[in-house]
């Protein structure tokens, strides 16, 4: 276990923001967690639980304990001839577990690849990317009641799981800690190539897993800035989902429109073209910019703070909702 006073998370989040936390702690087991959340002291603090930080915008300081853990291990715990089932520690970097898998010829997160975070926070946020998300591939999830200190296992169907949300995010239950994952892969890949993106630069050439990841991680560095270069969280609004009526009318004033059918009732809209519609595509504010290639990103261009990076996003969705009526919510979870 490992505890630090006044200390500095700048390589705990990925906007790079120079914040600190009164006290940090990690652990390395279960066994250890469980003794941080019995004590009495942790009990009366305001606490936060991190993975890698890539989807966090720190407002100010935190006073308060902010937790991170360091459980890790990829373990085969079961297979049949057709599947895989792996149980994934919750520090785990995402990326690797996806290159594990695609080394192994197991299918069913490599469109997943190069995702910045660790494997705990993967399955809370419900990652996704090119048609697929983790709940597509997740058997169930191990985690920590932090107010009875009881351990549950969650089916994928308890994990409650929609669009970058699931049972862990929503404020209305017990507070919970993810401790490890079980992924169930597939041993004959069926492959998930609907976004013409990834489509075209696979090109005629026969489909492998390998192909796949390459292919995706060329488009995203292509796309996205390198957060080790300039601190930035991915996408930093939800694509926002509205009824085909609304779209509809939409469309007819902005024929060029794009959206994503998700049923006869609903379309989902990408949240960067709507941004780029209100020009703020390339554009700098002081030390914040909006990503020159990606309208979805803000970037901290050295020395930006929390609270700068949110006043700029606060002046983008009023822009979306004011020519498109249109509310963006962040993906980015603000920390104050």
């Amino acid at each position: 276990m490992r505890i630090e006073q006044n200390y500095s998370l700048a390589e705990h989040n990925t906007f790079h923001l120079p914040v600190k936390t009164r006290w940090f702690m990690e652990y390395a087991t279960e066994e250890e967690l469980g003794r941080i959340l019995r004590d009495e002291y942790f009990q009366e603090c305001f606490s936060l639980h991190i993975g890698g930080g890539s989807n966090l915008l720190f407002i100010n300081d935190f006073n308060g304990i902010v937790l991170h853990s360091c459980i890790k291990g990829i373990t085969c715990v079961r297979e049949t001839d057709s599947e895989v089932f792996l149980r994934v520690g919750a520090a785990e970097v995402w990326d690797e577990v996806v290159d594990y898998a695609v080394e192994r010829g197991w299918g069913g997160i490599e469109n997943l690849s190069l995702i910045p975070g660790e494997t705990g926070a993967a399955a809370v946020q419900n990652i996704g990317a090119y048609g697929v998300e983790i709940k597509d591939v997740i058997e169930s999830v191990e985690a920590y009641n932090q107010l009875t200190f009881e351990k549950r296992v969650f089916s994928r169907e308890e994990c409650a799981y929609g669009y970058r949300d699931s049972f862990f995010k929503d404020e209305q239950h017990d507070p919970y800690i993810v401790t490890y994952v079980t992924l169930r892969l597939a041993k004959q890949p069926a492959y998930v190539l609907t976004y013409g993106q990834l489509r075209a630069r696979l090109g005629d050439e026969p489909v492998t897993l390998s192909r796949v990841r390459k292919a995706v991680i060329a488009i995203r560095k292509e796309k996205l800035p390198d957060p080790a270069v300039l601190g930035n969280a991915g996408s930093f609004f939800k694509n926002p989902v509205i009824s085909t009526a609304q779209y509809e009318e939409l469309k007819r004033r902005y024929p060029e429109m794009p959206a994503y059918v998700l049923s006869e009732q609903e379309v989902k809209v990408p949240a960067g073209w709507l941004i780029e519609a209100c020009g703020f595509k390339g554009k700098q504010h002081g030390p914040v910019g909006v990503y020159e290639k990606q309208a979805l990103v803000l970037v901290n261009l050295g020395d930006a703070t929390g609270h700068e990076i949110a006043l700029v996003a606060e002046s983008i969705r009023a822009a979306v909702d004011d020519r498109f009526g249109i509310e963006l919510m962040p993906e980015v979870k603000y920390v104050s």
